[in-house]
């Protein structure tokens, strides 16, 4: 851990927040932007794991062929349009839980998919997780891989399906700013997916070894 990340992680306790729902209902591409550097959360009976958020995405609305709201509205993207500040969690290929925050008001579908974290609370937690049902050892995985990529970072975070729809405002399931020092950040086009290729909404911050894609 650098003195930089120790100072701020000293420092974190005393100012930690949970994000208000006025956060999230705003325009998707100002919340991508400004995730970066918050902290996502989740409280279990195993214990709690959070990690500062590096990679974002955005998705917005039914004319973005990328959004799962392209096809109208239906049973599987109903949070899409509902509250901003909902977590959105599906199952990508069959394989990886991906987790979102739902954005914009109620009836404009959008969300920003989180994709990935720089381990903060919870470290031989997370380790645990990813290990479990691989063969391999918790400690065989650097730090910056942890929560590299949407489907390790719910892994990591013991995210799945059950909290699709859990209200990030106030739950078990929530997005805290500890008032961490803001961070450089660069946008590109979105990648892992087929279309919508075009759109520069990937926004990450520029200084982390954790983040999942081309910096």
């Amino acid at each position: 851990m650098s003195a930089r990340e120790a100072a701020a992680r000293a420092g974190a306790a005393a100012h930690r927040r949970v994000l208000p729902r006025a956060f999230y209902a705003r325009p998707t591409l100002d919340v991508t932007r400004e995730l970066i550097g918050k902290l996502l959360v989740h409280e279990t009976p195993a214990g709690i794991t959070s990690g500062v958020i590096v990679e974002t995405e955005a998705y917005i609305g039914e004319s973005d062929p990328a959004c799962h709201a392209a096809p109208g509205p239906t049973k599987r993207n109903a949070p899409l349009y509902g509250r901003p500040g909902i977590a959105y969690v599906y199952l990508n290929y069959g394989i990886h839980y991906l987790v979102n925050a739902v954005t914009e008001p109620e009836g404009s579908p959008a969300a920003v998919l989180i994709r990935a974290l720089e381990p903060f609370d919870g470290e031989s937690l997370m380790r645990r997780r990813r290990a479990r049902g691989t063969g391999k050892s918790p400690e065989s995985y650097e730090r910056a891989a942890l929560c590299r990529g949407p489907g390790n970072l719910t892994r990591a975070l013991g995210i799945s399906l059950r909290h699709n729809r859990r209200d990030l405002t106030g739950s078990d399931l929530r997005i805290e700013d500890a008032g961490l020092p803001p961070r450089e950040v660069a946008w590109s086009t979105r990648i892992g997916i087929n279309v919508g290729k075009e759109h520069p909404w990937r926004c990450f911050a520029a200084d982390s070894d954790a983040v999942s894609g081309r910096r």
